[in-house]
């Protein structure tokens, strides 16, 4: 099929009062063509599948319009708590494919980089769970395939031929151009606890260590910590790419040389940071965009040499149960790789998995939050369950929990709490098991 350049406004016209759209996560959602949609009055029933809205796309306010979302960021929580009908469906990242396979929407639009000279559109910052179900939509003819391209977008590349993250103008149905920018997502700056918590990690990563980090400004500390101390020959394996990665590969600790799969490349399955990061990632082929299905598979992860995955979390009771998407109860965020990073490398010898957090959440009133709790508060939900979970650290140090019994868990768990509840939950410690 010949691929149409066209405004706009007539692609969204494309897209029915009564319909289904799938569009990827984050900094792969076309842009313009969403908020354009967003100039229609109303639909009739137009269902949305997608994670991680970059922006306040208005059409998610409009009467019939329903979005199925699989990470919930800032945009979705204020959407929802507004009145928007925006629902969350349960699912790692890696179970969005078999999700959105089996939903099959009518049109699928994600944005890319414009066609090379052979007509080719890299799908720059994004690979994830939708590269498929791109390709089928272009291929059926009762389906409609359409992507946005821009100038601001990479061009960044896959490993050929099994995993090659780009479309053809043959395939694609309609092609919109415009001038968008990638999310500009600074790293936040660090503070005390930050580069405390950087400290206690340091000492698990050695020479030829393979890492994954996600954003916030614990995961960029370590990475600074890193580019900026000894050592180095790290190999990178990281569902997200981020701007502190991209400063370890400048530092020229990064060569991809030890990790034992993957070997000469760091693989991610998207990114997202700064426009340094989006320049320095043009046309950059040490970095390759692979889907999600590889890049999370919990035995992947495993045969790196020496992985160190860095994860947050919300939440850890002296079980180890670890919450990490919700806050009593209530959607926050997302599953995304957390439960495939963290178990995965509890799958080999020479692996670790670190959750990182600060031991406190501040105050409500008089009396301390803490975020290591004796028991999960009633309602809670559980992201990741206690069997995964390999070490827990805070500012005031590490508690390693692999291989240890219930009661000693809880005791190393309670040691590293913030001290105003230490002796409290050492109390609760010595209850359990």
């Amino acid at each position: 099929m010949t691929t149409s350049t066209i405004a706009v406004a007539d692609a969204a016209a494309l897209i029915r009062d009564t319909d289904t759209l799938g569009v990827p996560l984050g900094p792969g959602q076309p842009v313009e063509l969403l908020h354009e949609l967003g100039k229609r009055e109303r639909f009739d029933d137009l269902q949305v599948y997608g994670a991680l809205l970059v922006d306040l796309y208005e059409v998610f306010t409009r009467p019939g319009v329903r979005m199925a979302s699989g990470f919930f960021g800032p945009a979705e929580r204020f959407l929802r708590d507004s009145g928007a009908s925006i629902e969350f469906v349960p699912a790692d990242f890696r179970r969005f494919t078999p999700v959105l396979e089996a939903t099959r929407p009518r049109v699928m639009a994600t944005m890319a980089a414009p066609p090379d000279e052979h007509g080719w559109c890299s799908l720059s910052l994004h690979a994830g769970a939708t590269v498929g179900e791109l390709h089928r939509a272009g291929a059926d003819p009762d389906r409609v395939l359409i992507v946005e391209v821009s100038p601001a977008f990479p061009r960044t590349f896959g490993l050929e031929p099994e995993f090659p993250h780009r479309l053809h103008l043959d395939e694609i149905d309609v092609l919109i151009e415009s001038d968008r920018l990638p999310i500009n997502l600074a790293d936040d700056e660090a503070g005390e606890v930050d580069l405390a918590i950087a400290g206690f990690v340091r000492p698990f990563i050695h020479d030829g260590s393979t890492l994954q980090t996600g954003i916030g400004a614990i995961p960029s500390t370590i990475a600074k910590v890193l580019a900026e101390s000894d050592g180095g020959d790290y190999g990178i394996h990281s569902e997200m790419f981020t701007t502190g990665l991209m400063h370890l590969h400048k530092a020229g600790k990064v060569t991809n040389a030890r990790k034992g799969i993957f070997e000469g490349f760091s693989v991610t399955t998207f990114a997202a940071g700064t426009p340094e990061l989006y320049e320095w990632l043009d046309g950059n082929d040490l970095v390759r965009f692979l889907p999600v299905e590889q890049v999370n598979a919990p035995e992947l992860i495993a045969r790196n040499e020496s992985m160190v995955t860095i994860n947050g979390a919300l939440c850890v009771d002296l079980y180890g149960q670890v919450v990490a998407d919700t806050i009593a109860g209530r959607q926050f965020s997302g599953i995304g790789g957390h439960e495939d990073f963290i178990g995965g490398p509890g799958l080999d010898i020479t692996d670790r998995s670190l959750i990182c957090l600060p031991s406190m959440a501040g105050h409500v009133g008089d009396h301390p939050h803490s975020r290591i709790v004796a028991e999960l508060p009633a309602g809670s939900i559980v992201t990741t369950p206690r069997h995964q979970v390999d070490a827990v650290i805070t500012e005031y140090g590490v508690a390693d929990l692999s291989g240890k019994t219930v009661r000693d868990r809880a005791r190393a768990l309670a040691s590293v709490a913030h001290p105003d509840v230490r002796d409290e939950l050492l109390a609760a410690a010595e209850q359990l098991g």
